[in-house]
């Protein structure tokens, strides 16, 4: 699959739902992750992303407004010594604790299945960035329901090693809006082009992220060679 504009990919559909792009600075120096979320309903739009140690969690921004917190408070990142873990749900804590009883993150993830969000049964989505010894590599899972029929789970795992400079991949839950949403369909998108500056991605994700439905977004940026790294949160309930 050939590389396509970032920009256009993320403002030509209105409802990705929530998403994870994984991928290389341009200079081959910065791993690089970017989650955002997104809501159509008064429950999804009402959060934010806070710090939460190395990683993040939802929160909701007005707490009389917050009507059923299951499937949307959760800590999208977390950090298991030289691994970032990146989700769209709670499925975070599960590859954290059996990755730390030394399973492997697709071991993990059969553990999980689709959220139980009839009739959306939306997908849920996963990925890890490993850095070691100026290395990097990195993974992406989705679990979806087989058309929309919930008896069946499909679970599709996708590994990247040697990434290649200014590309990411993309997976997100949804193909685009709908009643009930369509889930996301075929390999992460290969995407271009993937800043050098941590300021310049955050802004490329979110000023064409649909301006009704985009809530919070969650990019950093890591040193390939230290490990070091910078944070950027933004959120639209302010």
């Amino acid at each position: 699959m050939k590389p396509v504009c970032l920009a256009k990919e993320l403002s030509g559909n209105s409802y990705p739902g929530r998403g994870i792009i994984l991928g290389l600075s341009a200079d081959g120096q910065k791993a690089v992750t970017a989650y955002f979320i997104m809501g159509r309903s008064v429950n999804s739009r009402n959060r934010i992303f806070v710090t939460d140690g190395e990683g993040i969690r939802t929160e909701a921004f007005d707490p009389s407004k917050l009507s059923d917190p299951s499937l949307i408070i959760y800590a999208p990142v977390r950090v298991l010594g030289n691994k970032t873990i990146v989700t769209n749900g709670d499925q975070t804590d599960t590859i954290y604790e059996l990755m730390d009883k030394q399973m492997t993150f697709e071991q993990a993830l059969r553990t999980r299945t689709f959220e139980p969000d009839a009739p959306n049964y939306t997908p849920r989505i996963s990925g890890i960035m490993h850095i070691e010894n100026g290395k990097y590599n990195f993974a992406l899972s989705i679990l979806k329901s087989d058309d929309g029929d919930p008896s069946s789970t499909l679970r599709q795992n996708f590994a990247y090693n040697c990434p290649k400079a200014g590309v990411g991949r993309f997976l997100h839950t949804y193909s685009g809006d709908g009643n009930p949403l369509p889930s996301f369909e075929g390999e992460p998108t290969p995407v271009v082009t993937i800043p050098d500056d941590i300021d310049e991605m955050t802004s490329l994700v979110w000023d064409n992220l649909n301006e009704d439905n985009k809530v919070s977004l969650f990019v950093r940026y890591i040193d390939i060679k230290t490990g070091a790294y910078e944070t950027r949160i933004v959120n639209k309930n302010k």
